[in-house]
């Protein structure tokens, strides 16, 4: 096991300093990255570590994707695309506790249903951010689907974002399956479609605290809403009109894995 996280610390040390000079991570957020990528893959081992890569790889790669279409979409998000510890641990942090209690459980497969859940939650919810701008027609509030509300606003959802979250949630649970240290193929189908949907929940369940108690603000000189505070893009100081101040996106995201990982060992 000490071996196992030593090479874990190395390979998460490698992957955040790579992450970093690609402007993916800030300083936090590496170092952020490589407190979970040691437990991921100190304690979990290569089958937990591709999970989390192909989760961070692939919203990366989305957040940079279609750069035009976001035109203007920074001014709703709380943060840049370089993710600080915050989001490392917003997005990650519910996953590494699963990995922590794999050390305690090796023989469990509850675990890794729990991790994988999780991760497929937070890939659902960041490919239905980045894709969901490609909806031709503007989201609906997810509490009133009649209420139609700009492009980037929490609790927004669209079809486009929906079916964006569902393939997110989908790929993260083929891979779990087939890294699955199960070999009963069976239950292994039942696997899949139990993390494909709870990741799917997950997300949903994001939108749903976006749209309701998530710390939401409002630039006086923009006229716009948006999750930044104390300062707008623009630089004006930002007033806060709804929600919990303390739930920032960052919580939310952490709610989002929660979600996830806590449903798919509800209903196994």
């Amino acid at each position: 096991m000490t071996n196992q996280l030593i090479y874990g610390f190395l390979l998460a040390l490698v992957i955040a300093f790579l992450a970093y000079r690609a402007h993916s991570l800030n300083k936090s957020g590496a170092l952020a990255a490589v407190l979970t990528g040691t437990i991921i893959f100190g304690i979990g081992g290569w089958d937990w570590a591709i999970l989390l890569l192909t989760f961070f790889i692939t919203s990366s790669a989305l957040s940079r994707a279609f750069k035009k279409r976001k035109i203007g979409l920074d001014e709703k998000y709380s943060k840049g695309h370089e993710r600080d510890a915050g989001q490392v641990f917003g997005n990650g942090g519910v996953a590494a506790l699963f990995a922590l209690l794999h050390g305690f459980f090796p023989a469990a497969l509850w675990p890794w249903l729990g991790f994988a859940a999780a991760l497929a939650a937070v890939n659902a919810d960041t490919w239905a951010t980045e894709l969901g701008v490609l909806n031709p027609h503007p989201p609906r509030m997810i509490t009133n689907l009649r209420k139609v509300v700009e492009k980037g606003t929490s609790g927004g959802v669209s079809l486009v974002g929906t079916a964006a979250s569902l393939a997110g949630s989908g790929l993260i649970a083929t891979l779990a399956v087939l890294l699955s240290p199960s070999d009963d193929w069976s239950l292994i189908t039942d696997n899949w479609l139990l993390i494909t949907a709870s990741g799917l929940a997950g997300s949903l369940f994001d939108s749903l605290l976006g749209a309701t108690v998530q710390a939401i603000y409002f630039c006086p000189k923009d006229q716009k809403e948006t999750e930044r505070h104390p300062l707008h893009l623009c630089g004006t100081e930002t007033v806060h009109i709804r929600g919990w101040k303390w739930l920032t996106n960052d919580w939310v995201n952490f709610a989002c894995g929660f979600a996830g990982g806590i449903l798919v060992l509800l209903i196994t």
